[in-house]
């Protein structure tokens, strides 16, 4: 019997709300966060030496809490230089969220904030149109590339922008993690109309080694509850399986073989591991620092 599954993507509030259970169900924040405090420091030591401004462009923003915490880390690092800061998110909604959280943080004087509606690679053909590149001191790129189509394009695009000692910071999720196990055995299974590429970290450095771009890797480790998941009607279980799957209602309308196929895997040593009682997937990410 054929399935009636259909991609996470063709309703765009569910997937929303599928992704805000994801963060709060998992510490992608936290994880992104301890990173921002203990490495990210190191890595901007010499990106804005002698400059009377820092040029940072954001890709894929979102609500802009982590831009915000990357912004601190720069201020600090070069207390009252100007910084550019501009960010380009395809969806209206986060950049609403985004200027909402810049109007009430305080200590951003120095900072100008321009925001673009439009994907990565709108932005890029509208650059590639000028004249002239601009150059970029930073650029960060955090849980975007699964929504690129070519990406070792977009690498090599970005890092033509990059100024003298700039860096681009990646984030994807690890080659070591659940998320890799699962869309290889079951990608082919599940939807395949929305806009989302199965990349992991490992994917990624292939494709630096490649280009011959330099580059290094960090990992950090990070789980996402998925306890509800096993709980036969839990709304929160049932948007988390969305999640999981980028699959509309994957619940009720994914073929009951593949479902029970998918749940006994989700609690093998692989994929999860089990601590007091909850099932916690493994959402490991990556890191990824290129060098100008």
């Amino acid at each position: 019997m054929a399935s009636s599954m259909k991609s996470l993507f063709s309703d765009h509030s569910r997937y929303v709300e599928s992704f805000r259970r994801f963060l709060d169900n998992s510490t992608e924040h936290q994880c992104m966060k301890q990173f921002m405090d203990e490495k990210l420091p190191g890595i901007i030591a010499s990106i804005g030496d002698t400059k009377s401004e820092i040029k940072i462009l954001s890709i894929g923003g979102g609500a802009g809490e982590i831009d915000l915490h990357i912004l601190s880390k720069v201020q600090a690092q070069y207390p009252g230089v100007s910084i550019n800061n501009e960010v380009v998110e395809p969806t209206a909604e986060q950049i609403t969220k985004y200027k909402e959280l810049v109007a009430k943080t305080s200590n951003l004087e120095n900072i100008k904030f321009t925001w673009h509606k439009e994907t990565s690679s709108e932005y890029q053909n509208r650059m590639m149109e000028k004249k002239e590149l601009p150059k970029w001191d930073f650029i960060h790129m955090i849980q975007v590339l699964y929504y690129v189509k070519d990406i070792p394009a977009t690498l090599k695009f970005f890092h033509s922008l990059l100024a003298t000692s700039a860096k681009i910071l990646i984030t994807l999720v690890s080659g070591t993690s659940g998320w890799d196990k699962l869309w290889k055995k079951y990608g082919s299974h599940l939807p395949r109309d929305d806009p989302c590429q199965y990349i992991t970290s490992s994917d990624l450095m292939q494709m630096l080694d490649k280009l011959g771009i330099k580059y290094e890797c960090y990992d950090c480790l990070s789980t996402m509850d998925i306890s509800d998941c096993f709980i036969d009607g839990n709304e929160n279980g049932d948007l988390l399986w969305d999640f999981l799957t980028e699959t509309f209602n994957f619940s009720t309308t994914a073929p009951p073989d593949l479902k029970a196929e998918i749940m006994k895997d989700l609690q093998e040593p692989e994929f999860s591991v089990k601590k007091e009682g909850k099932v916690l997937f493994n959402n490991s990410l990556s890191f990824i620092v290129v060098e100008a």
